[in-house]
């Protein structure tokens, strides 16, 4: 394995949440507005400490040309797009974008790897598919949210510490 990168310390907390309906009448999407608090920069990890705002966001997200139905995980700096896939609907494909033009960004992590969520949006990909799961329909899939409200990681560098032999 090659050298573990430092992490940021991670205190994720919902924001805000809403659905997304498209202009093809169709296409639909959860949105779960995210902040990630206590790192410096907050700009660049909370909503209420940037420059693009919320509503804002939405607008641009609306002219996407997203397709599907699913959910939608927004940071200040990044948002993942999870659709349940038209190849095969019990799968959840992702798309990462620039929160701030919408533009494609990569997932890739190296040897191979791409970034599937970070920790909130594990949790709530987790509840999501739990409500995909259970609904005998679009509609019911999409009156229900994932209950996330906030999540910590108690210990930041615990890969770091364990790989370089420390205990």
């Amino acid at each position: 394995m090659k050298t573990i990168q430092p992490a940021r310390t991670y205190h994720a907390r919902l924001k805000d949440r809403l659905l997304l309906k498209l202009n093809d009448g169709k296409s639909c999407f959860k949105v779960y507005f995210l902040d990630i608090t206590g790192r410096s920069e907050p700009e660049r990890y909370e909503w209420d400490a940037g420059r693009r705002r919320p509503e804002e966001f939405l607008q641009s997200l609306r002219l996407a040309h997203l397709e599907g139905v699913g959910f939608v995980t927004a940071f200040p700096h990044i948002t993942k797009v999870f659709r349940f896939s038209p190849q095969a609907e019990i799968v959840l494909d992702v798309l990462g974008l620039n929160t701030a033009d919408l533009g494609s960004t990569s997932l890739e992590r190296g040897e191979g790897y791409v970034e599937f969520a970070c920790l909130a949006e594990a949790l709530i990909a987790a509840d999501e598919y739990r409500l995909w799961a259970e609904a005998q329909s679009v509609q019911e899939y999409l009156s229900r949210y994932s209950g996330f409200a906030e999540a910590q990681i108690a210990a930041h560098q615990k890969l770091r510490t364990y790989w370089s032999g420390a205990s």
